[in-house]
């Protein structure tokens, strides 16, 4: 019989984690720094790739959601950070349109440029500002991950959808986060090596 429901269990850590952490993050370097921090942990507690995401209210920094990488541990490749975190969030807030009326805008803070797929999912949440850590090509060459061929021109395509793009913020941080992941030989997991 076919399956015909799904569920995302987060890992432990992640309950305790969110629950020893503030649920408000004033700065944009205080939200990088918690997505990095679960980045991390992540790859620390060998519960997926070294990518974590979260969803805050832009103005007031409430944390909305917190996801991290979960493509191996529940086989099921669509389960990147940023997809985890919008999913957590839209569940949480009952709604598809994270930018719809009479709700505040809420921003999607990544550890890294989005891959092909999720930039996809960036476009339809509503969300209305994406903040990453970087967008060249060092988690490729550190890692070996294969993010997709993304448009050279995806900022301007985001912002002219109005949602305002902040690269580079941290960038250090992130990619010392993957040169631990390849320095594990931790298993990179693109379909068939390519």
């Amino acid at each position: 019989m076919a399956s015909s429901e799904y569920t995302i269990p987060m890992p432990p850590w992640i309950k305790t984690e969110l629950e020893n952490s503030p649920t408000v993050y004033p700065t944009l370097e205080e939200r990088m720094r918690q997505v990095i921090k679960f980045s991390q942990h992540n790859i620390d507690h060998k519960t997926g790739g070294p990518f974590a995401a979260a969803v805050f209210e832009e103005e007031t920094g409430k944390l909305v959601s917190m996801g991290v990488n979960r493509v191996m541990p529940l086989n099921c490749s669509s389960l990147h950070a940023e997809i985890v975190a919008l999913t957590l969030a839209q569940l949480k807030l009952q709604t598809y349109d994270l930018g719809g009326p009479g709700q505040p805008c809420h921003q999607l803070v990544v550890n890294w440029r989005p891959c092909v797929m999720c930039y996809g999912a960036v476009i339809w949440s509503g969300i209305k500002s994406l903040v990453i850590a970087g967008s060249g090509s060092e988690l490729e060459e550190i890692t070996g991950f294969d993010e997709g061929p993304m448009n050279s021109d995806w900022k301007n395509e985001l912002e002219g959808r109005g949602i305002n793009v902040v690269d580079d913020l941290l960038t250090g941080d992130a990619v010392r986060v993957f040169q631990s992941f390849k320095s594990r030989n931790m298993h990179v997991y693109n379909s068939r090596e390519g």
